[in-house]
């Protein structure tokens, strides 16, 4: 097994380190998609020769975080278990499956006689991915690099680091194993290494952070490198006036206690004044779920367990089975409501109304807009990407889950014949700017 982590502190070394990568990714962007795809092949096998090891290892930091007094949400999202490692495998599969994203053909012009330019997809180049608690992001990210051609510097959070470490060397063995750089997967320790990375905006070209909205903004604010990625996930279920209540009860059920961690929980509940009478119903599922109820005045009418709710909680990301509710008196209001207190991550609307449906898809600005749908839909490997590196509430470049489509930058490639561009002007050749078919690949 290759060593695949390194402690490094010193500028130097992580400026090595960095090179190294970028060495790795031009290796890896420039095989043969059948090559790449071999490698990902060895990943999932490797997953499965190594299920012991790498569960062993999640034991050492299972027991050092309970050592520690980890809180639970922290707890279940660093365990690891044989059905996640299959699920782990499943998404490397989904993703090897995948037609080859480098090289495709976007866009094809005959400039001239004998002149064709092609835009092509091609890969972004080496991605620091800072993430916490999740061991499985080493391998949903780095099957995700692998595929799109891309080098990834991974620093998980140090509760992680048996598991990381195991993990990343299952990736770097799989990339030897077919002939490939190991060093186009890195993985790194310390807060001091990712300061000193986040100044290295020459070598490194993306940045993506995955973790608390604290985390997230103290990333944006500390380097020149662009940022993918979202600070937080306020998340709303809308229960129209139409809304059929054993459909609004479930998606509330599983979009707060599915996994109250997860970015894509619902945090807030928008309830229709009409749909007040039937809300002790979808409040009581949520009780005997556990779930703590925050309500405004008219809520509460309906919800006398809840504790009455602030402001403050409409802002908030609880991570956790708090849940707030409101009480609005149009589906416009419930808009209005969004854009002012989310952000613009999943939004999800419970109707029967086609008007209703048609006005909250076309009106909600978020990265997903869903309807009578659970948030929870709002993932990488249930969009049928195969795995996600984050989610992106940014309007530029990609916005969602991030896929292998997210991690694609685009090149121009020109071929002619000896034409120079001073051969075209006014009084010279014109030029043709034919466009040609596209779609497949550069060659």
């Amino acid at each position: 097994m290759s060593t695949s982590t390194t402690n490094a502190r010193d500028l130097a070394s992580l400026v090595r380190l960095a090179r190294a990568a970028r060495a790795g990714q031009r290796g890896l962007g420039t095989a043969a998609a059948d090559v790449r795809t071999a490698v990902l092949g060895r990943l999932s096998a490797l997953l499965g020769e190594r299920q012991e090891e790498i569960l062993a290892a999640n034991q050492l930091d299972l027991d050092a975080a309970r050592e520690s007094q980890l809180s639970a949400p922290l707890l279940g999202r660093l365990a690891l278990s044989p059905s996640k490692l299959a699920t782990l495998r499943e998404g490397v599969d989904i993703v090897a499956a995948q037609a080859d994203p480098i090289g495709r053909v976007v866009r094809a012009t005959e400039l001239d006689d004998g002149l064709i330019l092609r835009q092509v997809s091609s890969p972004i180049g080496v991605l620091l991915i800072i993430f916490e608690s999740r061991p499985d992001a080493v391998v949903q990210i780095g099957s995700l690099a692998l595929r799109s051609g891309n080098a990834v510097i991974l620093k998980g959070g140090s509760e992680a680091g048996h598991s990381n470490r195991v993990l990343v060397a299952c990736l770097r063995d799989a990339l030897v194993a077919e002939g490939l750089p190991a060093d186009a997967v890195c993985g790194i320790e310390g807060r001091d290494a990712v300061r000193e990375l986040l100044e290295l905006d020459e070598l490194i070209n993306l940045v993506i952070p995955r973790g608390s909205s604290a985390l997230v903004r103290s990333i944006q604010a500390s380097t020149r490198i662009p940022v993918l990625g979202h600070a937080e996930g306020i998340c709303h279920l809308v229960l129209d006036a139409s809304a059929d209540v054993e459909v609004a009860t479930r998606l509330a059920v599983d979009g707060k206690c599915g996994y109250p961690t997860a970015c894509n929980a619902v945090e807030t509940l928008l309830v229709h004044h009409e749909f007040l009478p039937q809300l002790a119903t979808v409040g009581q599922a949520l009780i005997d779920r556990n779930v703590e109820l925050r309500a405004d005045e008219r809520s509460r009418a309906c919800l006398p367990a809840a504790a009455p709710a602030s402001d403050e909680d409409w802002a908030t990301e609880y991570g956790d089975l708090v849940l707030a509710i409101r009480t609005v008196d149009t589906l416009d209001q419930a808009i209005a409501h969004i854009h002012q207190y989310g952000s613009a991550h999943t939004e999800a609307l419970v109707t029967q109304d086609s008007e209703s449906r048609a006005r909250f898809l076309r009106g909600v600005d978020a990265a997903s807009v869903f309807v009578n749908a659970s948030t929870r839909f709002a993932d990488g490997y249930r969009y049928g990407l195969g795995a996600e590196v984050g989610i992106s509430t940014s309007r530029i470049h990609a916005r969602g889950p991030v896929g292998v489509e997210g991690l694609l930058t685009t090149r121009w490639l020109l071929e002619g014949e000896g034409q120079i561009a001073d051969d075209y002007g006014p009084g010279k050749k014109a030029f043709k700017h034919h466009v040609l078919p596209t779609g497949g690949p550069e060659d």
